[in-house]
């Protein structure tokens, strides 16, 4: 489908309105008027109060926490509203996706709710999904709808290579080994990798560290940050062995449950985050919390994705 002489429009639901604010600004557009609310027994409530009819329209909405569900259910109905307002194409920007990690039947009788995310955002009418750092890539497989992937670790290389002293990259765990090296091969620096042995879900038991890093600046790089068990305890494995400072990079800061007061009582320095989420409150809260904005990059997307160009030359690495 060509847009290119269709109108763009950005709404946002309310998971993160200062993020679709900033990508506006950033693209000179006004954000869409929308009544983004909920009736008196809770149920969402969605009313476009401008026409979108054979628009080409971008949905800013993480289905991020602390409401994951409402978010994704404001999601669903503004893509119903701007479908049966007769949108030209729908798109949704989706900068942390909820359920990524509930991406595969790890026990009996488990579900797969990212898939079942999937289904329901492309029976409400989506044309495409404009995502980051998504948990599993292989979660695009379970769309039947174009998905892109974009990629933070441009803007985290960015940010390491201003720090002083000696770097190493460290990977918290075996399985974000690719990006953890992604990012020391762009930036000529060593890799060290931690294994991690777990008691259950979000419970780290202990930590066998595979490399050197006696007087280096160790970067921790991962994809999330939660409740920051993992952090904490990849932090102080480290001080451990000599390490002289430990940072920790990460696209999504959910940072739940206690992970604020883990981030105070850590060896950590600092722990940066991309704004894919709110993250005013948690930097009010907690001093070690640095953001890196990515609305421009997002904002790039948008405007590539409209006029039909490609989005993989935003990522060199």
């Amino acid at each position: 489908m060509s847009t290119r002489r269709l109108e763009l429009k950005i709404f946002s639901g309310t998971a993160n309105p200062e993020l679709a604010q900033s990508i506006c600004t950033t693209l000179g557009l006004d954000l869409g008027d929308a009544g983004v609310g909920k009736f008196s027994n809770g149920e969402t409530s969605v009313q476009l109060k401008e026409s979108c009819r054979d628009c080409d329209v971008f949905i800013i909405q993480p289905t991020c926490n602390p409401d994951v569900n409402d978010n994704l259910m404001e999601l669903l109905v503004m893509a119903d509203a701007m479908r049966r307002a007769s949108a030209a194409r729908i798109t949704a920007v989706i900068p942390v996706f909820g359920y990524a990690r509930q991406d595969k039947k790890d026990k009996s009788r488990a579900p797969i709710t990212g898939k079942l995310v999937a289904n329901l955002i492309q029976v409400a009418g989506l044309d495409r999904i404009i995502t980051l750092d998504l948990h599993a890539s292989q979660i695009q497989g379970f769309f039947d709808i174009p998905v892109d992937n974009l990629f933070a670790e441009p803007l985290i290389a960015r940010y390491i290579k201003r720090l002083p002293g000696d770097k190493v990259i460290v990977s918290p765990d075996a399985g974000g080994v690719k990006r953890a090296k992604a990012i020391s091969d762009h930036l000529d620096v060593p890799l060290v990798i931690i294994h991690k042995e777990r008691k259950k879900a979000g419970e780290v038991a202990g930590m066998i560290l595979v490399g050197e890093v006696k007087g280096m600046v160790c970067v921790l790089v991962d994809d999330m940050a939660d409740t920051c068990g993992t952090l904490q305890l990849a932090a102080k494995t480290l001080k451990e062995q000599g390490a002289a400072a430990v940072y920790a990079c990460v696209s999504h800061g959910v940072l739940s449950g206690p992970a604020l007061q883990r981030l105070e009582d850590s060896e950590l320095t600092e722990l940066v985050v991309t704004n894919s989420s709110p993250q005013v409150e948690n930097m009010r809260k907690c001093s070690k919390i640095k953001v890196i904005d990515i609305a421009p990059m997002l904002a790039e997307a948008i405007r590539r994705t409209h006029n039909g160009e490609s989005i993989s030359v935003l990522f060199p690495m």
